[in-house]
């Protein structure tokens, strides 16, 4: 079965600063955060495509330079992003790898790992364990203490049977409370709580670049 990598680079990057998206920011060896990331899968997928913002399309296509890769536009929530490329995606029965650009350092351990794990299980995502006590606080107060074993840390790449992620968005268009979930993950168990979703583990390594410190 194919596996394909949906990059997910639709975001405009606010909170990282200097002004614009963290996707096309340089790394230390002179590539951008989005080139980094579509190597990554380079060579361990069938194929790749990358979401972005509609105003940063001709830009995206001239990173990716000649790369037999697709474009598609994103969406103003990140689940919208996910969903147009679903829809993007042939009918045919494959593996589809939705993984954030802003995680641009996911090693080949891991997305082998993921597509391994796609060949018995239809979900799959990838998680590191939690190192810090949690508190659950209200009011600046704290409620409970849970037990950290119990917690993992979401990363990317979220993994599924297109068919299995796409259903699930149909569920989920069709609440009338609107779509509510942080990542691809929170769709299916919500909208499908009897999916069992596997965990491949992670590593601390394949952090999100989120704010300027991040680059630094």
């Amino acid at each position: 079965m194919k596996n394909i990598a949906v990059i997910l680079a639709g975001g405009t990057g606010t909170r990282a600063g200097a002004g614009e998206p963290k996707q096309f920011r340089l790394l230390p060896d002179g590539r951008t955060v989005l080139e980094t990331c579509v190597t990554a899968f380079a060579g361990l997928v069938d194929s790749i495509c990358v979401v972005t913002h509609p105003d940063f399309a001709e830009r995206t296509r001239n990173i990716l330079n000649g790369r037999n890769i697709g474009v598609i536009n994103g969406g103003k929530e990140r689940w919208e992003s996910s969903w147009n490329a679903i829809q993007a995606l042939d009918d045919e029965e494959v593996n589809v790898l939705i993984h954030d650009c802003a995680r641009p350092f996911v090693s080949k351990r891991i997305i082998c790992d993921v597509c391994t794990a796609l060949e018995t299980h239809k979900a799959v995502t990838v998680a590191v364990p939690v190192t810090d006590t949690l508190y659950a606080a209200k009011d600046g107060l704290v409620t409970e203490i849970p037990p950290r074993e119990t917690f993992m840390r979401a990363q990317t790449p979220q993994a599924f049977r297109l068919s299995l992620i796409r259903h699930a968005y149909e569920l989920a268009l069709q609440d009338e409370n609107g779509v509510a979930a942080t990542d691809d993950c929170g769709i299916v168990k919500r909208y499908l709580p009897e999916q069992e979703i596997f965990i491949v583990c992670g590593e601390e390594t394949n952090k999100k670049l989120t704010y300027k410190e991040d680059f630094i």
